[in-house]
């Protein structure tokens, strides 16, 4: 039955997310850490759900006008290479449950943050090596835990005034889907063993990205739902950290 369970939780995490254009990784990272599911399962399984929701996301928000090719690029040429280096590492079990229960924590504040304040509209453009330095670091955190790194490269759009909401949504949608195919690929050089559920959890996430990133490119984001699933990531990152 948990495989049940998890199905749902995913496709909750998966409308939510692909609704600000993102594609729910840490959402699901969650979702299987609260199962106490393996760390050497739960990344590749991550990144797959990540690209399946990301693209429909990448996709629907294109669709919507809502993608800065140039802006894209500039964070992406220094992620993609790093990405697939953080996947070619296997971080212990004792250091992968801190890392990733520390991106939860953060993903939760990020959520509840801007589930209480409006965001400013882009109004510059950023320097031409910032975005490369940012992107790697962005990138090779992301190859390391498992997350596409939507949830640290949109809030560093809008806090910058690099980006509005909505062209946030379709940058971090292509940055994230990039990211985890290569930190996917990287991984994949060990020849992991993916759970044979995986299939289940594939069309569960794949409903919900559908559902959230229409909804998400016509209207951002359902403020109570984003407040709920910080608590989930809250209890999930604290879950990881002393376990």
């Amino acid at each position: 039955m948990y495989e049940l369970w998890l199905a749902f939780l995913i496709f909750l995490a998966a409308v939510l997310y692909s609704s600000v254009g993102h594609g729910g990784a840490s959402g699901y990272l969650a979702a299987m850490a609260l199962f106490g599911m393996a760390p050497t399962v739960m990344k590749p399984t991550a990144l797959v759900l990540n690209i399946i929701v990301a693209a429909i996301t990448t996709i629907k928000f294109y669709r919507a006008g809502s993608f800065d090719r140039s802006l894209f690029w500039r964070f992406a040429i220094g992620s993609i290479p790093c990405a697939f280096l953080g996947g070619m590492v296997s971080v212990p079990t004792q250091i992968y449950k801190p890392i990733v229960g520390m991106v939860l924590l953060y993903a939760s504040v990020r959520l509840g943050f801007s589930s209480v304040k409006s965001e400013l509209p882009g109004t510059r453009s950023p320097s031409t090596w910032l975005p490369i330095i940012l992107g790697m670091v962005i990138g090779l955190l992301s190859g390391l835990t498992g997350v596409g790194g939507g949830i640290f490269l949109s809030p560093l759009l809008l806090l910058m005034g690099w980006a509005t909401v909505k062209e946030t949504a379709g940058v971090s949608a292509a940055f994230i889907l990039v990211n985890s195919v290569a930190g996917l690929l990287g991984y994949l050089t060990k020849l992991p063993t993916l759970p044979s559920s995986l299939w289940l959890w594939a069309i569960a996430a794949a409903v919900g990205g559908w559902l959230g990133a229409e909804y998400g490119s016509k209207k951002i984001g359902s403020k109570w739902l984003q407040r709920l699933l910080a608590v989930v990531l809250i209890i999930a990152g604290i879950k990881l950290i002393l376990t």
